[in-house]
């Protein structure tokens, strides 16, 4: 055995045994293990400079109270309520405590049902005929999602005391019932600096397109390939940002995802670490590039 792989296997049996005791390990301990195993290096605590190491940097040191409401999905609706207006919510039509609370028969042909403390598509089932829909398979993904703490695992401090419950919301679709495009728009200091577009989100093989604050395209990518197809600039782009960046005022990086929806524009959610901060950039100077739009702020901790 050859010693990159004897070390491969020492680093993925230490991972294991971090992930199996992740409770119990403390925070920047855990981050830094769980970095040097997904990132293949050390992560620069005294001198972040990448996009990657901010963004650990801000899981320890900038816990401002406030984040915590700002990804629960169901409170965050009344602070963009507030900061944007009513017409940009994706309007609730239930919500419940526990997913046994659930009564399906009141619930419309199509909807969304998601959990409001979890992170990708754990927690979200969507509907787009009641009548095909399995609800012992949506209740017990729901139920596995409703005891997750998302917190725990790459250690996204807003997500660790969000009250846990179970939203349904109004289904958004295009005319044309084709998948809707996720934007999400890169705030740095209330100013956004570049936008992703993924496409055949939930249906495999997501691609992500980035592009700068005039919608030029950007040579890198990370987290998926970019798409081979011509991305058009939604017509609402400069809505959009104004948007985001009154959503995003005042926070060292946030990043502020929408719909457009027939022209119409939804707030989708807010997230604080991309990728959870884990994920490549190609080439790799982008990730020196975004870091450089963070400005590390004071510790709050």
């Amino acid at each position: 055995m050859n010693s990159k792989r004897k070390k491969s296997i020492q680093w993925g049996v230490i991972f294991t045994l971090f992930m199996i005791c992740r409770r119990f390990i403390p925070d920047k301990l855990y981050i830094k293990v769980v970095y040097r195993y997904k990132m293949g290096r050390w992560i620069n605590w005294d001198n972040p400079e990448t996009f990657n190491d901010k963004l650990q940097w801000m899981k320890l040191y900038n816990r401002r109270p406030e984040y915590t409401m700002m990804v629960d999905k169901y409170a965050v609706k009344e602070y963009v309520k507030n900061k944007i207006g009513e017409q940009y919510v994706v309007p609730n039509l239930f919500v419940w405590d526990r997913p046994e609370d659930i009564d399906f028969d009141m619930l419309p042909d199509k909807f969304v049902i998601k959990t409001t403390h979890d992170g990708g598509s754990r927690g979200c089932v969507i509907c787009k005929d009641k009548q095909k829909l399995n609800r012992k398979e949506t209740l017990s993904r729901l139920k596995k999602s409703m005891k997750n703490n998302l917190f725990y695992k790459y250690r996204e401090w807003p997500y660790k005391n969000v009250k846990k419950r179970i939203i349904a919301e109004k289904f958004l679709e295009n005319e044309d019932s084709s998948t809707l495009n996720d934007y999400k728009l890169y705030c740095f200091n209330g100013l956004v600096k570049c936008v992703c577009i993924s496409n055949n989100r939930f249906l495999g093989d997501t691609e992500f397109d980035y592009f700068d604050d005039n919608f030029n395209r950007l040579p890198f990518s990370q987290g998926g390939p970019n798409s081979k197809k011509e991305i058009k600039k939604p017509q609402t782009f400069d809505e959009m940002k104004a948007i985001a960046e009154k959503l995003s005022s005042g926070i060292p990086h946030v990043r502020v995802d929408l719909y457009e929806v027939k022209g119409h524009i939804y707030f989708g959610e807010l997230t604080f670490f991309d990728s959870s901060g884990f994920k490549e950039f190609t080439p790799e100077e982008w990730d020196y590039k975004l870091g450089s739009w963070i400005e590390l702020p004071e510790p709050t901790v």
